[in-house]
């Protein structure tokens, strides 16, 4: 198979590099800086810039059996309220948006698309009305303005760049299905890359490591990799337009909790 991976350099993109090679698949790898290996072509792209997002598109040959788009930016503070809010939003959804429909003519039938979301992007029910002025949002207003019109800081741009991915994902399953392909995101928790410290901080050391802690560790890129091949392959070719988490069960422990189910579980 010929397979897209964005953020190919780093992390959960560098792993699923590595096990795509292992079993054979053409990479093409797509990130910022280059890769060290497990690729066989390279493509240097930002995608915070949609004139650059649009100049490699049209500079790839080829057709291909599945995107999978792992590039993203970990919330961080700066001097402003914002931090690094806009870029996150510039990445994580539109970059993201405008790689996946610029390639969608270099799509195979039957071609699959898996969009790393997060589960910190669960709450996209609550917070829906946002979700689709972002959404709604033309390329071309400032992201700045928009921040500060909704008071959003670099958390919240975070959680809202994951909840606009989900729900643009979804949005996207008619059209898609029309085309002969189809699209999913996948929601890690907290996985042990070189980010991980960004999210303890940005979303409160206790919180995270209170997780962590209960479920034992945080997820490992290989598992994320694993899953993202898997919602890639023809094995899952009846997923369609769905969220699927991964967090090693501390989304159920939360759950439990919040709804009082202790008395439920079976004692041994």
């Amino acid at each position: 198979m010929k397979i897209i991976v964005t953020g190919a350099a780093t992390g959960i993109g560098a792993e699923t590099c590595h096990l795509l090679k292992e079993r054979g698949d053409e990479v093409y790898a797509f990130d910022i800086k280059e890769p060290g290996k497990n690729f066989d072509f390279f493509h240097q792209i930002d995608l915070s810039d949609p004139k650059a997002i649009d100049d490699v598109v049209a500079k790839v040959d080829g057709s291909f059996d599945a995107i999978l788009n792992i590039a993203g930016v970990p919330p961080q503070p700066g001097d402003s309220p914002l931090g690094n809010g806009v870029k996150v939003l510039a990445v994580n959804f539109f970059g993201l948006r405008h790689f996946t429909l610029g390639m969608l003519g270099k799509l195979n039938e039957g071609a699959a698309i898996v969009n790393i979301a997060s589960r910190a992007g669960g709450q996209w029910r609550d917070n829906i009305d946002q979700v689709k002025a972002l959404l709604a949002l033309p390329e071309d207003v400032g992201l700045e303005d928009f921040c500060t019109h909704h008071e959003i800081d670099y958390v919240r741009a975070y959680n809202l760049s994951k909840e606009a991915v989900i729900v643009w994902t979804m949005a996207q399953t008619e059209l898609l299905l029309a085309k002969g392909l189809r699209m999913n995101t996948l929601s890690p928790g907290g996985v042990s890359t070189d980010i991980f410290e960004d999210f303890r901080q940005a979303f409160g050391t206790d919180r995270v490591d209170g997780v962590t802690k209960r479920i034992g560790r945080p997820g490992l890129p290989v598992e994320a990799a694993q899953a993202a091949i898997f919602l890639a392959s023809p094995e899952s070719s009846w997923i369609r337009g769905s969220d699927i988490p991964m967090d090693g069960g501390g989304m159920a422990l939360m759950t439990s909790d919040m709804l009082k189910l202790e008395e439920f579980s079976s004692r041994v």
